[in-house]
């Protein structure tokens, strides 16, 4: 499992491993929520040498952004409705800790239940709103 609580701060290798695998499971969060591809853009921003930067999926109707803002919670997803892939304020923050990032089936929950995106996926066949 990733440390998700070693810093980034002045640590490019530990920077490079945090945006890679916090990139490699927002992919998987994605294919979790049945995001199609092209629906969505991961991005990367590396921002300076005393913080994390952050790495964000923004997809049409959610925007999910990872980093070590808020590492005394112990929160560092940011989830939150949006209008379209140029709304960058969007809907009420809500913040999950870092450490869903090892449980992505649990990520995709969560963001089910502040969002509503990917419900349809996590019904059974036979209960898919037609």
């Amino acid at each position: 499992m990733f440390d998700w609580t070693r810093s980034c701060s002045y640590d490019e290798q530990q920077k490079r491993r945090f945006h890679t695998t916090a990139r490699s499971r927002l992919k998987k969060l994605a294919a979790e929520l049945a995001l199609p591809p092209g629906s969505f853009d991961l991005r990367s921003n590396k921002a300076g040498i005393a913080v994390s930067g952050e790495i964000a999926l923004h997809h049409d109707r959610v925007y999910i952004q990872v980093g070590q803002f808020s590492m005394s919670s112990g929160h560092g997803i940011l989830i939150r409705t949006c209008k379209g892939r140029k709304d960058y304020t969007g809907g009420a923050n809500h913040f999950v800790a870092l450490a869903m990032l090892d449980d992505v089936p649990a990520l995709a929950a969560a963001v089910r239940a502040i969002t509503g995106i990917g419900r349809e996926a996590a019904q059974p066949a036979g209960r898919r709103a037609a």
